[in-house]
Formats: C-alpha cells, structure tokens, sequence
C-alpha cells in the first residue's frame, strides 16, 4: 500500500473533485480520543492523499469543540509528512481583501484554555515555534494558489480567537494596533500540534470578509463567510491538485521533520512506560 504523506484539513467540500479516485474513509481512534470525522483517503495523480474535515462533515463542531490532538495524532499514525491547512478568516489590514487569499508566516494565540500540546502526565517537551509555520510549505501554497488564479498575499500574522462569536469592534481595533492581519478561530492549536508531531504545516487562508473594524463594509455575518468559501473552493481545490501534481519537485526534508530533536527535558529512565507506548508514533524514533 502507497503511503501517504500529504494532507488536508479544512471544509468537506474541498475532497469532493472528479480527479479524486480510489477513495475510502479511515476511523482512527486516539489516545486523545475520536477525530472531527473519518478521515477520507483517495488517491490524486498516482498519490494517496487524506482529507480533514475540520469541523466535522455537516460543520457539526464549533471552534472550541474541535479535537485539534485527535486531528493531528490520526494524521500523524497514517505516515503524514506534510499538511495544508484551509481556513476562513477576517481580514484586519485594508489591502487582505475579501476574496483574497493570505499565507500567513507567523502566529499569535488568543485563544483561551485550549490544549495545545502532546506533552505531560511525565513527559515533558519545549517545541520551538519561533517559525511556526513550515516556509517550504507556504512557498509551494503561495505558488500553487497563484496557479489556481488567487489573488495571493505571502506574510502576515494570523490571530487565533476562541470564537465561537465574532469580535467586538473594540477587539477588532486592537489586534489591528497590535499589527496582526487576519484573524480566525481554528489554526491554534493545530498549527503548534503539528510542530510537536514533526509535520510540515502551512495554511491558505481565505479572506472572506474586514472583521467589524471597517467602517464602510458590513460586519462579519455568517452569511458572508459561506459565500467567499464556496466562491473560492474551486481555487482550493485548484491549488491542492497543483501541490500533489508537483511534489516531486517540493517534497523533502525540512526542519519541521525534526522539531522534538531537542525538546526533550525528562529523563528517559523517567518516562512512565504508557506515556511512551501511547505516544510512540511521535516519540518512538527518540525515545526507543
């Protein structure tokens, strides 16, 4: 059986495309318990790839309900190596247009009890996030999109709120004197949990509206969202088969492939033996 190494998390639209064939869903369960959903595996231009869907087909989990650990665990346990990341977000600066497509390089978590990490119960870990987004990942996102025909913006940092509402325009105002450019409610945790499984990770975001700063465009409305997302799942999915069709050309050994090489601060001989057994598909390479 081929492996598969690239993924997709986002909306379950993204893996309904006739080039996609071979498909099957996966039920994995996690030591941190059950996925948003079954993961859908098909194969795309001779690659097995998986997808995601972030909140569940039918949209059933709210922000704070995702099993962002469970996510990336499953993922991780079929041989992952690389991710993309598709998500909705608000755009904080004038010139992230609605409709635009933003590939964030850097992150700030404003979320609000969310676990955001593998590690503990006697195992603990220091993951670097200084770059916590993979930069060959967002280059071949970045290229791809511009291939699909988006309109592409490369940089920018991408706040996490917990969600699930909307911000209030006094919010809205300061994350934009804080100097962030979009803002959504999914990529933290995911992104940092990631790091910690050692998979290359990078997002296309999708501008779908200005947040409530701006003083001549409506407020953020739900309705707003669903309709920039389906107008721009055809250049997702664009995209997405332009990053399969070329991975022999990207695909390689980055520093996301090695981040816990020296986050470890336990003793191994003080490791409880179940953390390791149930961590092994992380750790296993370092700690065996």
């Amino acid at each position: 059986m081929s492996t598969i190494e690239l993924a997709v998390i986002g909306g379950s639209g993204l893996y309904q495309m006739e080039a996609l064939t071979e498909t099957e869903e996966i039920t994995i369960t996690t030591p941190f318990g059950k996925p948003s959903d079954a993961v859908l595996v098909g194969k795309l231009y001779g690659r097995r790839v998986a997808f995601l869907p972030r909140h569940g087909r039918g949209h059933v989990l709210n922000p704070s309900e995702i099993p962002h650990q469970a996510n990336i665990f499953a993922l991780k346990t079929l041989g992952v190596r690389y991710i993309v990341s598709v998500s909705a977000c608000g755009s904080l600066r004038e010139d992230y247009a609605p409709g635009h497509i933003v590939i964030p390089d850097q992150l700030f978590d404003h979320t609000k009890g969310r676990v955001s990490s593998f590690f503990g119960q006697g195992l603990v870990a220091h993951v670097s996030v200084a770059q916590p987004l993979s930069p060959e990942m967002s280059q071949i996102i970045a290229q791809s999109s511009r291939k699909a025909g988006g309109t592409v913006h490369q940089g920018g940092t991408f706040i996490t709120i917990e969600g699930p509402r909307f911000s209030t325009k006094a919010e809205s105002n300061l994350f934009r004197q804080w100097g962030m450019s979009i803002i959504g409610m999914t990529t933290c945790p995911e992104a940092f949990l990631a790091a910690e499984a050692e998979i290359a990770y990078g997002v296309m975001a999708h501008v779908t509206d200005y947040d409530v700063w701006h003083e001549s465009e409506d407020p953020v409305t739900v309705e707003m969202v669903v309709k920039t997302v389906q107008h721009n799942t055809k250049i997702a999915q664009d995209a997405i088969r332009h990053i399969v069709q070329t991975m022999d050309e990207w695909a390689g050994d980055f520093p996301a492939h090695h981040g816990l090489k020296d986050a470890f601060l336990t003793n191994h001989n003080h490791i409880p033996r179940q953390v390791k057994q149930s961590l092994a598909p992380l750790v296993g390479k370092y700690l065996d």
